[in-house]
Formats: structure tokens, sequence, C-alpha cells
């Protein structure tokens, strides 16, 4: 992935291969192992040529269980096994994670199969395009800054027809490493798509995401797909990575007020994702936790982040 200039519509990390795991940092599997891996990915990419036929026609629970199961499935194939803590609500959503790799799209529709919001890019990547696209992904033409309210009226749109929507407001990807808050895109997670919530009276929810490695039981940057990394390259490093596991927290749900400031929103739903100090008065006083429910896919869940009013610290 190349880096691009680091402004308000095109953010950038200050990561480098250097954030990547170094050779013999990472436990690894036998090459006969990777080769099997990529056979079982292959096939999954095959089916979900099959899924792309399928989706158009299916009910929307038989086709959210069909993108569910695909992505869980192929993140096994991958190697990566995904942990889920925490509790989804019902109602449609915003769903805010940050960003570390494109695996983080599969961790995010096996456990809630939304609509994605993605860069137009990905519309030419072989079947992984034409399943987004028939996924009723919103692609985002990153260099053309005035496209971008048309964007946030099509997820306002969305929501309002009761389909949740999953966005990486930071714009790009980043490291994540420990000790790595130096390769963070500047200027935090990007307010626009958070006023199709305020507009709509639409939760929430952000997602953390984490990669670690079992078998030494620390993070790894394994996955990352960053720098001038090829998408190649970072498929052929993540098949190769001993017991990989990212896990999913699921926290509390925001609920933005009418008159909800969409920067104030951005910060609050930051700091649950990053465990940033407490949001300031102002964003206490204008959004509120929402009760979740338990998601219809039975996963361990854990407490969630936030007590009453919004106080995000960990």
């Amino acid at each position: 992935m190349t880096a691009v200039p680091n402004d308000l519509w095109r953010p950038s990390s200050g990561c480098g291969d250097d954030c990547l795991p170094a050779d013999g940092e990472v436990p690894t599997v036998p090459v006969a192992r990777r080769v099997l891996r990529l056979v079982a990915v292959t096939g999954m990419l095959l089916a979900g040529v099959g899924l792309v036929v399928l989706l158009p026609v299916l009910p929307t629970q038989e086709r959210q269980a069909a993108v569910r199961g695909w992505a869980r499935a192929t993140a096994r194939a991958f190697g990566v096994r995904l942990v889920i803590r925490g509790r989804l609500p019902r109602r449609r959503a915003l769903l805010v994670a940050n960003h570390v790799s494109w695996l983080d799209v599969i961790a995010v529709l096996a456990v809630a199969p939304t609509r994605m919001v993605a860069k137009r890019e990905i519309r030419s990547w072989p079947v992984v395009g034409l399943l987004a696209a028939a996924a009723g992904t919103v692609f985002v033409d990153r260099s053309r800054p005035r496209a971008l309210p048309n964007m946030v009226g099509r997820v306002a749109d969305t929501l309002r027809a009761g389909r949740s929507v999953a966005v990486f407001p930071e714009g790009t990807t980043w490291c994540a490493g420990d000790g790595a808050a130096d390769c963070r895109p500047g200027g935090g997670f990007r307010p626009a798509t958070f006023q199709a919530a305020i507009d709509t009276g639409s939760p929430v929810v952000p997602l953390r995401l984490a990669y670690r490695c079992a078998a030494t039981g620390t993070t790894t940057t394994a996955a990352a797909f960053l720098g001038a990394d090829t998408l190649l390259r970072s498929v052929a490093r993540v098949v190769a990575v001993r017991e990989l596991v990212v896990s999913v927290t699921i926290t509390a749900a925001l609920h933005p007020a009418r008159a909800a400031d969409r920067r104030l929103l951005a910060r609050a739903a930051e700091s649950a994702v990053h465990l940033l100090p407490a949001a300031d008065a102002v964003t206490r006083a204008r959004l509120r936790p929402v009760p979740a429910a338990t998601p219809a896919v039975a996963a361990p869940t854990a407490t969630p982040v936030f007590g009453g009013g919004l106080d995000l610290a960990a």
C-alpha cells in the first residue's frame, strides 16, 4: 500500500517496513501448512463468486448469515482465529473501528454482516471487489473531496433503510504496535460519516480490533498492511504466522443527540477504540450510552468499556 499525503481528505500513517516484524520475530508454520492455507483461501474466494450471484436474491436474514459464514470460514482458511468480546445492539447502527489490515474487513463482516464504506480501489480487487459490490459497499473516491457529501448521504440512506454500516474513520491503515503512537494517522477519526448517524438518530458502536500471536502471547504487527506493502506480500505474511488471533471488542454504543457535534462524536468513539483520556463535559452532555443486546450468534462477551455518562478511560 502506497502512502499518500497527510491532509484532511487523504490521511497517512507514520508507518513503514520497520513497523513490520523482523525475520524470526513471529513463529511461523511449515511451508506445507502455508500452501494448504492458500489452497483453502482460494477455495473460499471461489465460493465467494457463487455468493455474489446468490446475495441479491436472498432475504435479508439469509443474506447476512451467508456473508457472516463466508467471512468466518475465510478467516479460518487464513489460519486466523477470531475472538469476539462484547455485544451488538439489535437495531441498525454505524459501526466504527480502527484500521490495521485488509483482514479488518473480514473480521467486521464475521461479527456483523453490515454494509461497508471502503476506498474505490477495492472494487477492482479480484473476487473481493465483486463481493464488496454485491454486499452493497459504499465506495469512496478519496481523490475527489467533493464526493464526500454524496457518500455521507448514501450512508444516511442506508441507515434509514434499517441497515447497519461499518466504516474505518482513521482513513488509512497503521501498524497499531506497542509504543507506536507516533504511527497513528494525524487528525484522529475523520468526523464526516458520523454526521450520518446524527442525521438518522442511529447509535454509533465503536469496535476495537487487535492482533496477537497466541504462540508468543504478545501483540503482533504481522497482519498490518502499510507503507510500500503489497497485498500479495501481506497475504503471504499472514498465512505464515502460527496462531494469529484477531480480537473484536464491541464497546458500549453511543447515541448522539439531535444537536450533537460530529467532531465530538468522532472524538468519543476514538476514545473508546484507543482508550484515550475521557471526553470533555460537552461531549458527556450531548451523548449517552445505549443498552446493547446479545447478538444472534453466540460469542464470548465482556463487560462494556463504558459506565454511566461518557467515562471513556480504561
